[in-house]
């Protein structure tokens, strides 16, 4: 009897080879479920330096993994991709299933030809929103695809909603198998407690000792709100006096100037010229970013949109506590529980977001690994192809506030918390990288069972 041919996937996607939060988690469920499907990816990065070569891994994952039967192909590609292109591919590679992978509006092309595509095969969105309201704007993108794997539960929330609406000719509520919660997960095997090396530690914090070490690390854009975690930690500073303030410092791993941020050494020099401020710009392993969250005390994150943040869920598994916002995806790695029980996918949807402080604040605890600082104001942001969504900003006393209660925390305390929230990621809230690849793996292998081919034509009536 022949063997049972595995499924193959088309990936339109960041490179997986490469640093990038989308090449991460692109390189973790491509790895992860090679039992399951065979994949080729069109890789994107800007001015890609081998686009256009196709590259066979197939021999380097087989040994890797120890999967004898796994197969993967690389297409190196200077942007996501075309019409022509990926028509190419579909005649040569011939995939079951199609999977994007990133903001929507990357993808408009493949949208525009969804109907041409959807007579054969699917396709499959692992999306991801960072606010309310809901975008009704993403509703036709949303439409587009057979099936949409939400990466929060904020996101999933939001995407079930949109997906029963059908007050537009050409909508159609989506089924139950439509819509997903894929959590994003986290490699516990790369993000963990371990022993820093001294050489190591020494390069980061310069040589010298700290008490307590407030780390960040984002890209320098507007949206991360990095000048106003300097503000906020040189206002800590200040609080605690000089003497205390020599023995703290605050990392920053991240290009320190960048024009879709700031100048942030100038913001140093202007308002924290006494505080310790390093910046770590040097591209690092995973390996080495690991150690970053265990030289850390405290990772934070207080960016007014954000889908998920990798950084504090990366710096949890690594058994390091942190300080969020309570918006987006963040909401999603502080165990929020309401009666008790942990706030489920299924909650959002009727929830939307805890980003509303008066709303919920009294109503939720938290877990103890994460000090929450909620949203204390909020205004409608948005551009013409994303027309309204919500900025949740923070309380900058409120900030320096959560940085003081951290540190006056015990480091054993502190890092007994951290400890508990890599156990609740992975027992209790499906963090893991492994659930992640099983529930993006069911995904698949449903959208496959239960895919409806498009007719050809489909007419609308015109009033």
């Amino acid at each position: 009897m022949a063997e049972k041919k595995k499924p193959k996937i088309l990936l339109l996607s960041d490179d997986l080879r490469m640093a990038s939060g989308i090449a991460t988690m692109s390189r973790e469920f491509v790895m992860g479920t090679l039992d399951k499907f065979d994949w080729v990816q069109v890789g994107a990065a800007i001015k890609h330096p081998e686009q256009g070569k196709m590259l066979d891994l197939t021999d380097d994952v087989r040994k890797r993994t120890g999967i004898q039967d796994a197969n993967l192909k690389i297409l190196p590609w200077d942007g996501y991709g075309n019409p022509d292109l990926l028509r190419q591919l579909i005649n040569s590679e011939q995939p079951d299933a199609i999977l994007h992978f990133t903001d929507p509006r990357y993808w408009i092309w493949l949208y525009d030809m969804e109907h041409e595509v959807r007579q054969n095969i699917p396709i499959l969105f692992y999306a991801i929103w960072d606010d309310l309201p809901d975008p009704q704007y993403n509703r036709n993108y949303y439409e587009s695809c057979d099936w949409i794997g939400c990466i929060s539960r904020q996101t999933y929330g939001i995407v079930s909603r949109l997906s029963q609406l059908d007050n537009n000719r050409t909508w159609k509520q989506k089924e139950n198998w439509q819509v997903s919660y894929v959590p994003h997960g986290i490699n516990t095997g790369i993000y963990k407690p371990t022993q820093v090396p001294d050489d190591y530690k020494n390069e980061i914090l310069k040589g010298k000792d700290y008490d307590f070490v407030l780390y960040w690390a984002n890209r320098n854009i507007r949206r991360k709100q990095a000048s106003d975690v300097i503000w906020a930690f040189n206002n800590f500073c200040e609080r605690i006096g000089k003497e205390k303030a020599e023995k703290v410092a605050l990392v920053m791993h991240t290009q320190p100037v960048d024009n879709n941020g700031t100048d942030l050494p100038a913001v140093v020099k202007a308002l924290a010229p006494n505080a310790n401020v390093i910046f770590s710009d040097k591209r690092r392993s995973v390996e080495e970013l690991n150690y970053n969250y265990n030289i850390a005390d405290c990772t934070i994150n207080i960016a007014n949109n954000e889908g998920f943040g990798l950084t504090t869920a990366e710096s949890v598994m690594a058994g390091t506590p942190i300080i969020i916002n309570v918006t987006g995806g963040l909401q999603d790695q502080a165990g929020f529980k309401k009666d008790g029980e942990y706030l489920t996918a299924e909650d959002y949807i009727e929830l939307g977001s805890l980003h509303n402080w008066r709303e919920w604040e009294d109503k939720v605890t938290h877990g103890e690994w994460v000090r929450p600082v909620w949203s204390r104001s909020r205004s409608l942001a948005g551009s013409v192809p994303t027309p309204y969504i919500w900025d949740d900003r923070v309380d900058l006393e409120e900030v320096t506030d959560a940085i003081e209660e951290m540190y006056n925390l015990p480091r054993q305390e502190r890092k007994l918390r951290g400890e508990k929230g890599r156990e609740a990621f992975i027992n209790d809230m499906g963090l893991s990288v492994e659930n992640m690849n099983n529930t993006m793996a069911d995904g698949i292998l449903s959208t496959l069972k239960n895919f409806k081919p498009r007719k050809r034509f489909e007419l609308f009536k015109i009033k």
